[in-house]
């Protein structure tokens, strides 16, 4: 990476370079602002996520958190920056999901007929439509859907900042940060803010580790089933995701007491236990993938400023739905800095600061 000089004021510094830290890149570099990002590749939950994005939750067939909201800046978020990084990681696929009884059929029509759900959810009862699938209670189909090949896209986006000279490849030092009145400085690189988009990164940062950040370890297999006739993705309680030519990501775990990122014999024997009760083919588990997500015990996201360090910002906790949720937070807090608008009370860290007693 280049050489920033103490006379040279950034705007951002920015720590993390997963879904969260790049969407939050992107937006300052599509407004103009110099940035320096610092990571590691230590916190891999983004590089190794299934990275679906479903405006639905399909346990209970109703609509996520702010999803319409989202899905207007995610699709052109990602379509942008796969013309920008000549890459290919952005894919519209249907998700179907597989029924298991009658009674479910019954449930997902009654959720289909409502207003704020139709758009999303297909009325027509798709049958037993895939070799190598069994379903006989057949599928309903989820629109606007689809995946980001995340791997690609972190790989992409850190080569294009490599190649701006704003990408420094090393573990970020929290006590060589200086805090002061007007701006930060670490290292040799000043700028008037800091975001830090760690992760499950941040329960080891001085400044925010006070704020409930829960982890929550998932694994995922590749298998390689060539009998498996599969063009979308699968949700049946497990899901099955096409990659292409046989392949296929399954997934994933839920682990809140496994705090490693080291894939383990458990997830590999529950996931193909699984996908055995769905599939009667025959497949080869390839490879097997681990990391930590950063979830929140409300399920909103955690996002703003410290509440005494002021050029001290956060951008975290974007859970299991990180594709869609993340350019939508990275977007909230650029405005909130950049152009005064206030965050939302159910994403704002000062939800939490409040609880604590901590004046604002």
């Amino acid at each position: 990476m280049g050489v920033f000089y103490f006379c040279t004021m950034l705007d951002f510094i920015i720590v993390g370079s997963g879904l969260a830290g790049l969407s939050f890149a992107e937006i300052a570099l599509q407004n103009n602002c110099s940035i320096c990002v610092v990571d590691n590749n230590a916190q891999n939950a983004s590089y190794v996520a299934g990275g679906l994005y479903n405006p639905i939750i399909l346990k209970r067939f109703t609509k996520a958190w702010q999803a319409d909201i989202q899905l207007k800046l995610a699709p052109i978020f990602y379509r942008q920056l796969e013309l920008k990084l000549n890459a290919s990681f952005y894919f519209d696929l249907p998700v179907l999901r597989r029924f298991y009884s009658i009674e479910e059929q019954n449930n997902w029509f009654v959720s289909a007929d409502k207003p704020e759900l139709s758009k999303y959810l297909s009325g027509k009862l798709l049958g037993d439509v895939f070799k190598g699938i069994q379903a006989p209670f057949g599928y309903g189909q989820v629109n606007a859907t689809g995946f980001v090949d995340v791997a690609v896209l972190i790989d992409s986006y850190r080569a294009y900042l490599n190649d701006l000279k704003s990408f420094l490849n090393e573990t970020f030092m929290h006590h060589e940060l200086q805090i002061n009145a007007d701006c930060v400085v670490y290292k040799n690189i000043k700028a008037k803010h800091i975001v830090f988009a760690e992760g499950f990164g941040m329960l080891q940062n001085p400044y925010f580790s006070d704020l409930p950040l829960v982890s929550s370890k998932g694994e995922l297999l590749l298998i390689h089933a060539p009998e498996l006739h599969v063009d979308c993705i699968v949700n049946a309680g497990i899901f099955i995701l096409p990659v292409g030519n046989g392949y296929f990501k399954i997934g994933a775990t839920y682990n809140w007491e496994d705090q490693t990122s080291m894939p383990t014999e458990d997830a590999r024997k529950e996931l193909s236990s699984q996908l055995d009760t769905i599939i009667d083919c025959d497949y080869t588990v390839v490879e097997q993938y681990a990391g930590i997500r950063p979830t929140v015990k409300d399920r909103r996201p955690l996002v703003g400023t410290h509440h005494t360090y002021k050029q001290l910002h956060l951008l975290n906790g974007l859970g299991t739905r990180g594709v869609l949720v993340g350019p939508a937070m990275a977007q909230a807090l650029f405005n909130h800095l950049m152009n005064n608008e206030p965050l939302p009370d159910e994403i704002n860290i000062h939800r939490f600061y409040k609880k604590q007693g901590i004046k604002i």
